[in-house]
């Protein structure tokens, strides 16, 4: 400026000015509160999904889902007894079906001695028959009874081989089955109590997390609210930036116009400029002040939603590169199944083989009673040839051998018969213990763990799913969230450079008159002065004006409200 009287477009290019700094606040704090809304939102989003999860990790179905996996654990352990009692009772049984195999070999020794017997006797016979000797016994009696006793032990033989492979093949099937589950039973039992524990522990950290993550989060909400009313001080800088603009520019119409005198125009000029410097300064240290604030402010929500990600993370696993207690217990869950499943389709095969081990010995014992007759009717047939050799005097001393022989070999049958029949008595107790372990009330007993595993293993997916999203919206969201906070800090950073332009610009309206405030106004300023107070919006504005003008000017006005609408700045 010069020494000259100030023109018109001097005073206008002040308002001009002002512009640039206003439309750049507008600009910064309208970008800054978009982005603060759309973090605010999904932050918001983010900070309910959480919340709500240790409700679902304490809610019942989780409860239920965990007692029921406790009681398959139980179970399982339980099996692995079984199982080995099981096996060593096959174990048993092996050892002693194969001991039945040694009476079972002298009884068809003894069955093979009686057919040579047999034909001794008719061999004998013959060469002292006579025509009133009555030798039938010898010739046609013992030979009929030893090839009966030989079909008999002949097809017992083959029952009992068919016993020996069936019992075998029960044998081999369990070894196999021990190799392929060799403690998978303890294992599984361990790592379901082991992931279950962990379980336990995520869902008591999750309770004692829940309080400060409420705490958190209503320090965020409390963050955002002091970043709204920060962020204010963009819209309120902006109305008395326009407040300044339009009294500068109600200053030129009245320098460049013929409204007012000479005096009264060197007042306005003097009292106008006096008043919009100070509004200008005013505004500048306001904003200077009240933007480092707001900086800090989404600085620290920034900081407050990184922390409270953070914790999310660490409580329940990254989705990415962490597989949550739920997960784990999940996959465990599907390997427990698949060892059920086989060991229900083993505990089906050994009662099959408990059934036919059973069937087989009664079809032993029908055998055995046959070999009693046999023994039985061999008794009387001996006791005849005994009577008959006694009639035969010195002549049936050969016979006698033979009828001997007979009765020797008859008692051998019995005693070896009756040692194979202990075996295989005690074969049958144990396949009916088996059939008593692997049936009844144990048959469905595997189905019924499946089940609870299946069913534990759906609410326990269900509420894996809902971690797995919640996840899934932090790892995509989170970053935005933070990325749009920091962001909005950033725009705000840099705005403070606007109050030394405002100071500039202050300074040359100071310029345009270096008279002091006239003790009395002109009656045309009065009006001017008044419209000039009604379009102020800040409290501050009219208390600048005060100290200017007192109550000469000071009619009560309808003032607008401090209070900020915040959605009309968010938006």
């Amino acid at each position: 400026m010069t020494n000259n009287k100030p023109q018109a477009r001097d005073v206008s290019a002040l308002s001009s000015a002002l512009a640039k700094p206003r439309q750049e606040i507008e600009e910064a704090f309208v970008s800054v509160g978009s982005r603060l809304s759309e973090g605010a939102a999904m932050l918001n989003r983010l900070t309910r999904q959480f919340e709500a999860l240790p409700a679902a990790l304490q809610g019942e179905e989780v409860s239920e889902a965990s007692s029921q996996l406790r009681a398959v654990a139980r179970t399982a352990l339980q099996l692995t007894e079984d199982f080995a009692k099981e096996k060593a009772d096959l174990t048993r049984l092996v050892e002693v079906v194969s001991a039945a195999n040694g009476p079972i070999s002298v009884l068809r020794r003894t069955v093979k001695m009686i057919g040579i017997v047999s034909i001794n006797a008719r061999v004998t016979a013959a060469g002292i028959v006579g025509d009133s000797d009555d030798f039938e016994v010898f010739t046609t009696d013992i030979s009929t009874l030893s090839d009966s006793a030989r079909s008999t032990i002949h097809e017992f033989s083959q029952v009992y081989r068919q016993l020996v492979t069936e019992v075998d093949q029960a044998a081999g099937q369990r070894d196999r089955f021990d190799a392929a589950h060799a403690h998978t039973l303890t294992e599984l039992a361990h790592n379901l109590d082991e992931t279950l524990e962990a379980l336990d522990r995520q869902r008591q950290s999750a309770v004692e997390s829940s309080a400060e993550t409420g705490r958190v989060s209503r320090q965020i909400v409390g963050r955002i609210g002091s970043a709204v009313m920060a962020l204010q001080v963009g819209d309120s800088t902006r109305q008395r930036l326009e407040h300044v603009e339009a009294g500068l520019d109600c200053l030129a119409d009245i320098v460049g116009g013929a409204e007012f005198d000479a005096a009264a125009s060197a007042q306005a000029l003097t009292a106008l400029s006096l008043l919009e410097q100070e509004q200008l300064r005013a505004t500048a240290a306001d904003f200077a002040g009240e933007v480092g604030e707001a900086e800090q402010a989404l600085q620290a929500l920034a900081s407050d939603a990184g922390t409270i990600m953070a914790r999310s993370r660490n409580l329940y696993g990254d989705g990415d590169n962490e597989a949550s207690a739920l997960t784990v217990l999940s996959a465990q869950l599907r390997v427990a199944t698949e060892i059920l499943r086989d060991c229900e389709m083993e505990r089906s095969k050994l009662e099959a083989v408990a059934a036919a081990v059973q069937q087989t010995v009664s079809i032993l014992l029908g055998h055995v009673a046959a070999v009693q007759d046999i023994e039985s009717n061999m008794r009387l047939v001996s006791l005849n040839a005994a009577v008959r050799c006694a009639q035969l005097g010195p002549r049936g001393a050969s016979l006698t051998v033979i009828a001997s022989q007979l009765r020797e070999l008859t008692t051998e049958t019995v005693v070896a018969a009756e040692a194979a029949m202990a075996q295989l008595d005690e074969a049958s107790a144990l396949a009916g213990a088996f059939g008593a372990a692997a049936g009844g009330d144990n048959a469905g007993q595997i189905g019924r763990l499946e089940q609870q595993a299946n069913h534990a293993m759906t609410l326990l997916t269900q509420l894996d799913e809902g971690l797995s999203a919640a996840m899934a919206s932090l790892n995509a969201d989170g970053p935005k969230v933070i990325a749009q906070l920091q962001a909005a800090a950033r725009g705000i950073d840099g705005q403070s450079r606007l109050a030394e332009s405002m100071d500039d610009i202050a300074l040359q309206i100071a310029g345009l008159s270096s008279e002091a405030m006239p003790d009395a106004l002109a009656a045309e300023l009065v009006p001017v002065l008044e419209r000039l107070r009604k379009t102020y919006t800040m409290e501050a504005e009219r208390q600048i004006h005060s100290r200017f003008f007192g109550g000469a000017v000071a009619a009560p006005v309808e003032e607008a409200s401090d209070d900020m609408d915040l959605e009309a700045l968010m938006f």
